[in-house]
């Protein structure tokens, strides 16, 4: 397996550049993804593969990859790709080119997955290579800017943290800046948090970079009793506040308006937090 990947990624190496100039793209509609387009069939499809200045070894990858057999667990059928949906709208995609299949009159893109871009992904959908994916473009968006420049970390290990539990819901400060907190930063530097760990739990830690459904004060008040479902972490305690991680693996059964794609952090009242194994915290 590893000999495989590391094949894929040296055939992918002498165009990612060029591809990561090109659009980034957001897919809105899951069911736009075509399941088995069979690009290597299709003349019109390989003309536009070539037209597009796609290497072979691209072109190649391509027409393996855009089958769904190649795809997470969470793309694969049209029943797990709608389950999905909300999530597959925060895929790092690029579009790589135009396509047309089968002479239809339906616009079509090549939309490209890199792992290393989407490493932030849940398990069932995060690609473990760079993967193809031809869409409807009427099931593609422009993407919203990009907020961090870098690659963003996954954040710190959930696991390492003891158990914690939201007793009052509303106590959590929503759009807390950790940035200007000397403390806050110290407390996590004090828990071993690398900066690069720190700098996702900053970003991920106010409420814009929440699941939609609680992403304002007005979305998030008719929902706060569904945050004591969530399954929580504790990371940190400083100067009376509590910062949680809720991470998103354990968390995919919570409703969906509350479900995080990533893990996320929010910063509590001490009080409003209940740690379970308190010789952790």
């Amino acid at each position: 397996m590893m000999e495989k990947r590391t094949l894929f990624t040296l055939l992918v190496m002498g165009t990612y550049v060029t591809l990561l100039a090109q659009t980034p793209v957001r897919i809105m509609e899951p069911l736009a993804i075509m399941a088995s387009p069979e690009l290597g069939r299709d003349k019109n499809a390989m003309a536009a593969l070539q037209a597009a200045g796609l290497a072979d070894g691209i072109i190649g990858a391509a027409i393996t990859t855009s089958q769904q057999d190649q795809w997470p667990a969470g793309l694969q059928g049209d029943s797990a790709r709608d389950a999905n949906r909300e999530a597959i709208r925060h895929y790092a995609a690029i579009r790589v080119c135009a396509l047309s299949i089968d002479e239809e009159d339906v616009k079509r893109s090549l939309v490209g997955l890199y792992a290393s871009a989407n490493i932030h992904m849940p398990e069932e959908l995060r690609p473990i290579t760079d993967i193809f994916l031809v869409v409807n473009d009427s099931g593609l968006v422009d993407p919203p800017p990009v907020a961090m420049q870098r690659a963003a970390s996954k954040g710190p290990n959930w696991t390492r943290h003891p158990k914690a539990r939201i007793k009052k819901a509303d106590e959590v400060y929503a759009t807390y800046d950790l940035s200007r907190d000397p403390a806050a930063i110290a407390a996590l530097e004090k828990r071993g948090m690398s900066k690069a760990e720190i700098e996702a739990v900053v970003f991920r830690s106010h409420e814009r970079n929440w699941p939609e459904g609680i992403a304002s004060f007005e979305k998030r008040y008719p929902r706060l009793k569904d945050f004591k479902q969530y399954k929580a972490y504790q990371a940190a305690r400083w100067d009376g506040k509590a910062l949680l991680i809720i991470p998103s693996e354990p968390n995919r059964k919570v409703p969906e308006a509350i479900r995080p794609f990533m893990d996320v952090y929010m910063v509590y009242t001490a009080e409003a937090v209940e740690v379970r194994d308190k010789t952790r915290r």
